[in-house]
């Protein structure tokens, strides 16, 4: 299945599937979430690519920032290099989810025709409507955290079939 973003020269490039949860709690008690994640491969397949690496070296880590994120820092050298077709995640929040790795991740994309792929879209950072989305989308992942700490979500986030951060406005 092709999509109209994606061209032969990103599928002759490798993809990198980026799978992280935030806290050692959801590592070990949202084994679905994780599942959901790893089966974003068969979308990467779908999608035609047959070279996939899946990084996962963050599980356990905030993306929030102020915490070393070995995968993602690979993910952003190996996309740098002009090696990277796509980056994956099931949610682009799991990407980050503060402004100066979310940003630097779409400019570096956009500088090297990189595709961003979630479970629902193809983003192609080069043009402006995709690019504006994306930055959108990272505002308010960035918005989202600052709500869920103040607000009483965090809690209810961790009690199966509360509101989870995907269904938050």
């Amino acid at each position: 299945m092709m999509h109209e973003k994606i061209r032969p020269h990103h599928l002759e490039r490798k993809a990198i599937l980026y799978v992280r949860q935030s806290s050692a709690y959801q590592v070990l008690h949202n084994r679905d979430s994780s599942a959901l994640q790893y089966a974003m491969r068969d979308r990467l397949v779908a999608l035609g690519w047959s070279c996939i690496e899946t990084v996962d070296d963050d599980l356990g880590r905030s993306a929030a920032g102020g915490v070393a994120r070995a995968g993602f820092d690979r993910m952003v050298a190996a996309v740098c290099l002009g090696k990277v077709g796509a980056v994956a995640a099931r949610q682009v929040s799991r990407f980050a989810r503060n402004s100066r790795d979310w940003q630097q991740l779409i400019e570096m994309c956009r500088v090297v025709d990189t595709v961003l792929i979630d479970q629902e879209t193809v983003y192609a950072p080069s043009p402006g409507n995709d690019r504006l989305l994306l930055r959108l989308k990272g505002t308010l992942n960035e918005y989202e955290l600052v709500f869920c700490v103040s607000a009483p979500c965090r809690p209810a986030m961790r009690r199966p079939g509360a509101v989870n951060s995907s269904s938050l406005p």
